[in-house]
């Protein structure tokens, strides 16, 4: 089965009107001479569909789809003067995904299955949220995200807004806070000391990713565990911060991080050093396969609500969301 073509678009859709549209979530295609098209998503928009269509759909077409890991690390040279981290690997990582929706097809097998799995049909999940748990999604998860990421607010606002939502969920449902890369060592440690009580599970990105000496300190100080990842690239990337124990939980994005031959690296290289591994918008059905085959203690954040042009994206019902089990990843991409 070789490679015919490779195309790339930035679907129209309701996105947030910032960096997420400007540099949002791209669909590509990949087409063989057997009539099977795989689909993947990238990140990166128009500069990931230019990365796409100059440079790494000229080194695949005419190539066998098969071996996928081979492909990215070929990928990952031919992009590398300008690459590494950042949107050069968003669109690897799109164009990576398609091949593993290939690869499943291919089989008439899940992704699921080609990972070995899955060990569950069903998962459990947990929904992010700003400012407040709307009522409609009380009792629907089984754990929730409050968005605290604002750099102008005091450490006493936020930690009132974390008692506000755990009065409402009460003592049982899991919460966490994500601080989205905007605080600092000594402001981080002064919302933990004061939120220490309220059972907070962990607290997601509270430096920004390069301050890996904060990080490190924060992992001595903190008595909150320190997630973190979503904005890392690669494998390599992941395993400095599993093997300095720069966090509790790593958080790549599947399609941020190089897609799923990186996911499966960072999978097996974090069980082996003990770090849990839970990936951000876990709940997407790139990501879903994963979860079911690869990790023992699995949770899955809701996706992208504005991704409506994702066809085949399981519900959420009850706190709980299906692994799908069509061939490949399972979804379905009307007119592309």
């Amino acid at each position: 089965m070789k490679i015919v073509d490779i195309r790339a678009c930035q679907p129209v859709c309701d996105s947030p009107p910032d960096w997420r549209t400007a540099l949002g979530q791209i669909l590509v295609a990949v087409d063989t001479d057997v009539g099977l098209v795989g689909y993947g998503v990238g990140g990166g928009g128009l500069a990931a569909i230019h990365i796409i269509r100059t440079v790494l759909r000229e080194l695949l077409v005419g190539q066998t789809v098969e071996p996928i890991e081979i492909h990215w690390q070929a990928m990952y040279d031919a992009t590398l003067p300008f690459g590494r981290k950042g949107v050069a690997i968003m669109a690897l990582g799109g164009v990576d995904l398609a091949l593993w929706d290939l690869r499943g097809k291919a089989a008439n097998r899940s992704i699921a299955e080609v990972l070995g799995g899955p060990k569950l049909e069903r998962l459990p999940t947990y929904a992010t949220v700003w400012d407040d748990i709307p009522d409609s999604l009380l009792g629907q998860h089984s754990a929730f995200k409050l968005h605290l990421g604002k750099s102008d607010v005091s450490v006493e606002s936020h930690a009132a807004q974390v008692k506000r939502v755990r009065d409402r969920v009460g003592p049982h449902v899991v919460l966490m806070v994500d601080a989205w890369m905007k605080w600092d060592v000594p402001f981080t440690l002064r919302f933990a000391e004061r939120v220490a009580s309220l059972g907070v599970a962990w607290i997601e990105e509270p430096l920004p990713p390069d301050d890996l000496a904060g990080y490190a300190e924060l992992m001595r100080s903190c008595p909150i565990p320190i997630a973190g990842g979503e904005h890392e690239f690669t494998a390599a990337a992941f395993a400095e911060l599993i093997d300095r124990r720069l966090h509790h939980v790593v958080q790549p994005d599947v399609t941020w991080c190089g897609g799923m031959t990186e996911l499966v690296k960072i999978y097996r290289h974090a069980d082996k050093q003990g770090v849990r591994v839970c990936p951000h918008r876990g709940g997407e059905i790139w990501t879903l396969p994963a979860l079911a085959a690869l990790d023992a203690n699995p949770l899955a954040e809701s996706g992208r609500p504005w991704l409506t042009w994702v066809g085949g994206q399981p519900t959420i019902t009850d706190g709980l969301i299906d692994v799908p089990n069509r061939p490949g990843f399972g979804a379905v991409i009307k007119g592309y």
